[in-house]
């Protein structure tokens, strides 16, 4: 119990947690920044938002990339920590000292441990809630301007369906406009072009209302959306009206991915859901666990990045995050392999697989540097 309080316990304890503090916030920033950054370019100059929104928006982002950053930077400070102490003998008057590698470690498998609790409640709480707020932004942004969900010279898919391109926008209407109709399967079955149009929201409905001018357009005749010889083309109106549903942007639990929704509601779809197809099912499933398994990997790079980081006996930082680098791709790659699979009913246990092969090496490597 002395142990917990002693000044090694602090230094380590300090040393990691300073680390890994700089790594999320570092990381965090390139990926929400980084990945996000073409559109919020697109949110602030196209769709001619307000900064607040657009700030409302990376909020919203924010906890979803700290699903990957906590793991990650976790996994690059332990590396560095223990490299450097490595290098600079302080494990080893340690060890001299009558210290086992288990006590010395102990202060990094409690960060592990209490950042597992913290990722795992992100992971199925914050993330999603988050996702789904977002999803209502843009639902609210489509009643109160429907024209900034068209962003000019950019084809936009968020429609079920629909794929929609403008060249431009001229005060409220669209100009030069083109939409594919795609049926179930995703295949072509209608194509329309107008010079002009206008979108309206249909509040008892629900729906926005893509009004055409003067369309033309070609429509399939038959029943094989893959054969694309038999068309009917000079189809032409004065005025065409498409509703564009908003369920895809709506908060409705039932309509929503299983992604964008808090894992005690996939627990109460599950338990109430007698009409969930196997599809479905799987796919719930296989989210929950993803969520899990990217929690407990928390614990697994902390078990992992002790023995790579003394083994590795060197002080380059950049070594060090050349290495988590290797580690977590290898890791999200497996996570992105099962997230893939996930249609098939053993897609919820592949989500484990990269996490529990991360804590057998861990565990075997750790048991052998603590046999030293």
């Amino acid at each position: 119990m002395a142990y917990l309080f002693s000044r090694s316990f602090r230094y380590i304890s300090q040393q990691v947690l300073s680390s890994t503090v700089l790594g999320v916030v570092s990381l965090s920033l390139i990926f929400v920044l980084g990945n996000l950054f073409k559109q919020i370019f697109e949110l602030l100059v196209d769709r001619d938002l307000p900064v607040e929104s657009v700030l409302q928006f990376i909020v919203y982002i924010f906890p979803y990339s700290l699903i990957f950053t906590i793991p990650w930077s976790l996994l690059t400070a332990v590396l560095l920590v223990f490299s450097r102490m490595s290098s600079d003998n302080e494990l080893l008057a340690l060890r001299m000292s009558g210290r086992s590698m288990f006590q010395i470690c102990r202060p990094v498998f409690i960060i592990g441990i209490l950042l597992t609790i913290l990722s795992f409640y992100i992971n199925t709480t914050i993330a999603p809630r988050g996702k789904a707020a977002m999803k209502m932004t843009l639902y609210n942004m489509a009643i109160e301007d429907p024209l900034a969900l068209i962003v000019p010279d950019k084809v936009i898919t968020q429609f079920p369906n629909y794929r929609i391109y403008t060249e431009s926008r001229n005060e409220n209407k669209l100009v030069k406009l083109e939409i594919i109709e795609l049926d179930g399967d995703k295949h072509p079955i209608r194509y329309l072009k107008s010079k002009e149009a206008r979108i309206e929201y249909n509040s008892q409905e629900d729906q926005l209302l893509l009004i055409l001018e003067k369309a033309e357009g070609i429509i399939k005749n038959d029943k094989n959306p893959k054969d694309l010889r038999n068309l009917v083309p000079g189809l032409s109106a004065d005025q065409t009206t498409i509703p564009l549903e908003l369920s895809s942007f709506r908060n409705n639990p039932k309509k929503f991915k299983p992604s964008l929704l808090e894992t005690d509601v996939l627990y109460q779809q599950l338990s109430e859901g007698d009409g969930l197809s196997d599809k479905k099912r799987n796919e719930i499933l296989t989210e929950i666990q993803k969520r899990n398994s990217f929690a407990a990997a928390c614990f697994a790079f902390a078990l992992l990045g002790i023995p790579l980081g003394i083994n590795k006996q060197r002080k380059e930082s950049h070594g060090g995050y050349v290495l988590s680098l290797i580690v977590a791709c290898f890791y999200f790659l497996g996570i992105i392999y099962a997230d893939n699979l996930k249609d098939q009913s053993n897609a919820q246990y592949l989500m484990w697989l990269p996490t529990s092969i991360i804590l057998i090496i861990g565990a075997f490597l750790f048991y052998r540097l603590n046999k030293k």
